[in-house]
């Protein structure tokens, strides 16, 4: 009877990982992982300004931490800081800014004390109206907060996506994810009629292609990182 109750009770811790994988829906698995896979990837950004603090959310693009943001974020800061997703600040060095008018993307460098996760691009022009997307942010400060929702409109004439995913402030600069995982869009703004008293649902996001154009055209010996 002991023999026959030790090995009911090996196959119960055994099977236990499997029964827990159990009790999410495939929906929510794929939230979860995409959140595990990318979150250790995306930073949080505190600008020193004339008037207080601007405050965004990075993608990690290169390993010895090169960090792609929203340009309104950090223009005309004095200092910058950078919050990896382990809790590590780090003084960001300026490298290169579009302008808010053009595609409001900025790049900045930290020299981190071990390799940083990185996040990878998807094709923005396979993005479709309709499809599910998860944003990652730091929205008033609560650092790494995942939120979901669907590309409302895409609007060919400012290329920008419109979003019902939650963006907050303090996400600019943020990665509008697919289902994969993969970046397809950079948080930019809101549609804020009465200045943050409601969550209105429309936000908008510079396509991932724009993004990685701007990365591309950067002058390598500017970026300071391993090829």
């Amino acid at each position: 009877m002991k023999k026959f109750l030790f090995i009911i009770s090996i196959f119960f811790v055994l099977s236990t990982p499997a029964l827990s994988l159990q009790r999410y829906a495939e929906d929510e698995k794929t939230n979860i992982t995409v959140y595990e896979q990318i979150s250790p990837a995306i930073v949080a950004i505190e600008a020193q300004v004339s008037d207080g603090v601007s405050a965004g959310t990075g993608c990690v693009i290169s390993s010895d931490g090169l960090i792609l943001t929203g340009s309104h974020v950090i223009e005309d800061a004095s200092e910058i800081d950078v919050t990896t997703a382990n809790g590590q600040t780090y003084k960001a060095k300026f490298i290169a800014q579009m302008s808010a008018k053009n595609k409001d993307l900025a790049i900045l460098k930290i020299s981190p004390d071990k390799p940083l996760k990185t996040v990878s691009f998807g094709d923005s022009e396979e993005v479709k109206v309709g499809q599910k997307v998860l944003t990652i942010g730091n929205p008033f400060g609560f650092s790494n907060t995942l939120t979901q929702g669907i590309i409302s409109r895409i609007d060919y004439v400012k290329n920008r996506f419109q979003t019902d995913a939650a963006i907050n402030p303090g996400c600019s600069g943020g990665p509008i994810l697919n289902s994969s995982g993969e970046v397809i869009g950079i948080s930019q703004s809101i549609y804020n009629p009465d200045h943050n008293i409601s969550n209105i649902g429309i936000g908008f996001a510079i396509p991932s292609n724009e993004a990685v154009k701007f990365i591309a055209s950067i002058d390598k010996s500017k970026l300071g990182a391993k090829k």
